[in-house]
């Protein structure tokens, strides 16, 4: 991964709205001109946390309603409640086309001081203990420079591998812009987005294993760049699907992204799908 990769180029449409534009590293595994749904559930969160930036963002839900556009897009966002201790906050992608392609619902916290409470404790050790290796899927389906290919970096805890069934690995990603340092709900965006990947069942030709939403909750902020996920998938054969992956830093758990699946075999007429 290159030093000045990013996610996305941006700039001013005539009425002065942020519009985006995707580079390669942004490319999905599944068709070529459609984005991995990561990076831009990273600028929904973005939108959300600038529309309300006195309180945390806890937790992001997501709706891929239909493929995010690798041509570019711009992003709404307001606020939709202000309680004591809790706001709602929603953002939206709309393509150039002026259809909407993702809408994200954001659940904020008040900051209070910290005081001294238990918990559950959580480890997956430290990405400097882990080795280096490949992205989960190794390929693509359209066999350009992608996402999982360019733009993540990526190491595997002692005793994993890159193999399907449950799996546990480090990555470091590419910030969403070039000009800006991701919040720490930013940056686990892309990660959170990989579950069905990195926790998949099966390595099966022509099979693709794509979410229809995504779901993360961070009971605290993750620290540093390389962030963890403990992925576990769920394939059903009525086509649908779960992943369930637990987040983590290097001190510990940070929280958990479900992803609904939809699995799709070629005989349904190939991948159209958000991620």
């Amino acid at each position: 991964m290159k030093s000045d990769a990013c996610f996305f180029v941006r700039a001013n449409d005539q009425g002065g709205r942020e519009h985006f534009t995707p580079t390669e590293l942004c490319r999905g595994p599944w068709h070529s001109d459609h984005c991995h749904a990561g990076p831009p559930t990273g600028l929904l969160a973005r939108a959300i946390e600038q529309t309300v930036p006195q309180r945390r963002l806890a937790r992001l839900s997501v709706l891929l309603s239909r493929p995010i556009p690798l041509e570019g897009f711009s992003i709404i966002s307001e606020q939709v409640s202000d309680g004591k201790t809790v706001a709602i906050a929603t953002s939206r992608i709309i393509g150039d086309d002026g259809k909407v392609a993702a809408r994200a619902c954001g659940l904020l916290m008040i900051r209070k001081p910290p005081i001294a409470t238990p918990t559950q404790h959580a480890f997956l050790g430290s990405p400097d203990d882990a080795t280096p290796g490949p992205f989960p899927i190794k390929q693509t389906h359209h066999r350009l420079p992608a996402f999982n290919t360019m733009a993540v970096e990526v190491r595997y805890p002692p005793g994993q591998d890159d193999l399907p069934g449950r799996t546990a690995l480090w990555m470091r990603s590419a910030p969403l812009l070039a000009d800006e340092t991701p919040s720490p709900f930013q940056r686990i965006c892309p990660l959170a987005d990989c579950g069905n990947a990195i926790g998949r069942n099966d390595d099966i030709p022509g099979i693709g294993f794509v979410n229809a939403d995504l779901t993360i909750a961070l009971h605290r902020d993750p620290v540093g760049e390389w962030l963890g996920s403990d992925s576990e998938g769920f394939w059903e054969p009525d086509g649908s699907g779960l992943a369930d992956a637990r987040l983590f830093d290097a001190t510990g758990a940070v929280g958990r992204a479900l992803q609904t699946l939809v699995l799709i075999h070629p005989a349904d007429g190939g991948l159209s799908t958000a991620d």
